[in-house]
């Protein structure tokens, strides 16, 4: 089954199970007039090891869905599993472990912890897992110097290009080996040599990890080296094919 048939259908074969699944996926925010509807029954499956671009425009539920997925928010309607396990019914401990352990982060601006290095950095999200300092710290060398940052451990985020702050936030988002990686304009602040860099290293990682990305963009260079993209109409996700390099 390829991966826009998975998508599709969000059923597994040979026992597959997506990484992240959305189930009739609904979200809405109650207003004067009625509620407002932002996503509307959403099925939308990512697997091991693919790559997805979300490219949609400002305002029609981005943000919303990579919340949902990210269990930064409930659905009000439908499920989310990841990992095949269903969270509809997790309390928000359950959901924050989940999280933890399941899903990494990236966004736009890399909120990385100023009065700590870069190792330090990725070192604290497996401190926070549980994780012992010595085998943290190790992991956290390896990370960084698969992404190019041997040399730029002990620096601070102040002391590193935007390049390298993006990649120390990869590094951190993937310290504690997820299985979902969520991503939010992760080369938006980028010049556009330093954007392909650093989106060549995050692909690398994933190819090498496994893992699910889903990357939201409004690069449509980028998003045609991605598996396949999708976009949100009418509060949908749907397959989104985009014009040749060009045109």
């Amino acid at each position: 089954m390829d991966a826009e048939t998975k998508a599709e259908t969000g059923t597994a074969s040979e026992g597959e199970v997506p990484a992240l699944f959305l189930s009739r996926v609904a979200r809405w925010y109650p207003q004067r007039e009625g509620r407002l509807e932002i996503l509307k029954s959403v099925d939308f499956a990512v697997w091991p090891g693919e790559i997805v671009a979300l490219v949609a425009p400002s305002g029609t539920g981005k943000s919303t869905l990579l919340h949902v997925a990210g269990l930064l928010e409930r659905p009000d309607d439908g499920e989310v599993y990841v990992g095949g396990e269903p969270t509809a019914h997790m309390d928000d401990a359950g959901r924050t472990r989940l999280r933890r352990e399941e899903i990494g982060f990236v966004y736009q601006f890399h909120h990385l912890l100023p009065e700590f290095s870069a190792l330090e950095n990725v070192v604290m999200p497996q401190i926070i897992r549980g994780l012992r300092k010595a085998e943290a710290r190790e992991r956290a060398r390896e990370l960084l110097a698969f992404l190019g940052l041997a040399d730029r451990l002990s620096h601070r985020p102040a002391e590193l290009s935007g390049g390298e702050q993006q990649r120390v936030a990869l590094a951190r988002a993937v310290a504690n080996a997820p299985r979902v990686l969520l991503a939010d304009e992760p080369t938006g602040n980028l010049d556009p040599q330093t954007s392909a860099h650093v989106f060549q290293t995050l692909v690398s990682l994933v190819r090498a990890s496994g893992l699910a990305a889903v990357i939201a963009t409004h690069n449509h260079e980028l998003a045609r080296r991605m598996d396949r993209c999708v976009s949100i109409r009418d509060g949908r996700v749907v397959e989104l094919a985009l014009p040749p390099a060009g045109a």
